[in-house]
Parts: structure tokens; sequence; C-alpha cells
């Protein structure tokens, strides 16, 4: 498979050590069954396009500009340059602040994981430092980084030849788990339980990816090919199309035959006028 192009690009950071670096996202969706909106009675597709939401008239993409709410119907407008313009010093770096034991990050912070690699070579050395590094003390780092234009914590985890990036979730978007758990039972049935470990226990396997295929996506596939296939041309077409293409054939040779005659004549002609 060949490389993806970097989502990120950029300068990792720990100290006095610096590499440059680059960043894909570690998962696609590129291979889900999508679907068009068509125009059943046309077939042709239906496109979105912006419109203004007070007269209804379509907005270009020159005229469109953000803009932040602070009253009803009253926005601050900001360009395309001024959002630019505050850049933070995060947005081509990843300045490593502090690190933390993996074990120590609960697993609902963590959003969104990348590929983080060595981006040129005279920075293979640094990279492979701060990674061993990091794997000879068994903890993550702790850094920030510009990711879609707004400033995310990330931890950065050692894996194989390369590292791993998460971006975390922001403290206010995770909700305290004791709101939801409270007032539940502890197990008292202490037979039911240990029945239950040993189903558990026969039931245990290794993890594989194959755990976590999607049934909908495979049902789906599976339609679309009995669709194409319903949609072949028939038999009666097909022997058609053969009888058109034999008779190409034989067109050819035709002509080629008529093109044979027609240089025998002409050469008899030569000989004869120079006789």
């Amino acid at each position: 498979m060949a490389p993806r192009r970097p989502y990120w690009k950029g300068y990792l950071k720990l100290s006095l050590v610096t590499c440059p670096v680059a960043m894909v996202p570690a998962t696609s969706e590129s291979e889900k069954v999508r679907f068009h909106t068509l125009n059943e009675k046309t077939g042709n597709r239906v496109v979105s396009r912006y419109t203004d939401s007070v007269t209804g008239k379509p907005v270009k993409d020159k005229d469109e500009v953000k803009g932040y709410e602070r009253g009803e119907g009253d926005y601050v407008i900001l360009s395309d340059e001024e959002l630019e313009s505050v850049e933070l010093e995060s947005v081509r770096t990843i300045d490593i602040e502090k690190f933390v034991p993996r074990e120590k990050i609960e697993w609902i912070y963590l959003d969104t994981p990348f590929y983080l690699t060595s981006n040129e070579k005279i920075g293979d050395e640094a990279f492979a430092v701060i990674r061993e590094a990091m794997k000879a003390k068994g903890v993550v780092g702790v850094a920030r980084v510009v990711l879609g234009r707004r400033e995310r914590a990330v931890i950065l985890e050692p894996r194989d030849n390369g590292i791993v990036v998460w971006s975390l979730r922001f403290g206010d978007e995770v909700r305290p788990e004791g709101e939801y758990f409270t007032g539940i039972n502890k197990a008292s049935d202490t037979k039911g339980l240990a029945a239950l470990e040993k189903v558990i226990e026969k039931r245990t396997q290794k993890w594989s990816p194959a755990m976590a295929s999607d049934p909908i996506q495979n049902s789906l596939l599976k339609l679309i090919a009995s669709k194409k296939k319903a949609h072949k041309p028939s038999s009666k077409g097909a022997s058609g199309s053969k009888k058109a293409h034999d008779e190409t054939q034989s067109n050819v040779v035709n002509i080629m035959d008529a093109l044979k005659k027609s240089v025998q004549k002409e050469m008899k002609s030569r000989k004869s006028a120079q006789r």
C-alpha cells in the first residue's frame, strides 16, 4: 500500500532534542460503503449548496466567512487571515511537556489515534532516541498540538518503531461516571458468580481484528453484488455483441484481401507498361 499523504507535518521536541515528523490518521473509513443521494426520476446526483438563511439565495464560496454568535442574529465576523494570525507555537511543534504512566490515563479520554513517524533521514536518530527513552521508562508523553485549528492535548505512546499520538477529549466532554453508576448493587450470588466465571474462562480468546468486523458492511456488499449481477447484459445481448464483433473482424479481413488484390493489380499494370 502506498504511503498516505501526511495529515500534519512539523517537529517533535523533547528538551534540546528536536526532529522533523509527520502524522497520519491511524484509522480509515475509506473502505466503507457510501451512498450518493440521487433524483429518482432522472438518476442524477443531488448536490447540496449553502444558501442565505433569510433570502434563500445561494452563497458563493468567496462570500463565505466564519462568525462567532455573540447574541441572537448578531455575529463577530472573522476572516481566514485573522484566524491564521492566531497561531500558537503548537501549530508546528509537538513539545513534550511531561510524562505519565500509560495505565494511569483512562480510556474514556482517548479520542482519535494518529501514527507519528520521522519525516526526514536526518531526524531518524533523534526520533528513535525519544521513542526508546519513553519505552525504557514505561511512560507516555503529554503535549499539545493544533489539529483542525484547535489546540488539543495529546499523548505520545511508543509503538514498535513508531509513536502513536492520541488526541484527548477535553475535560468538560467526559461525563463523571459516578452520576450514572451510583446505586447499582454489588453481586451477592456467589454460586452464580462462580458459574459465569467458568463460562467467561471458556470463551476467553486472543484478540483479533475480526472480532470488530462490520456485519452491515458485509451485507451491503452482498446486496450491491447481487444488484450488479441482475443488471448484467443478457446472453442474447452478448451473442449480438459477438456477432457484431465477428462481422467487424470479417470486414477487416475483406479489406485486407481487397488491398492485396489492388497491389497485385497495380504491379501487373506496371510490368505491362514497362514492356
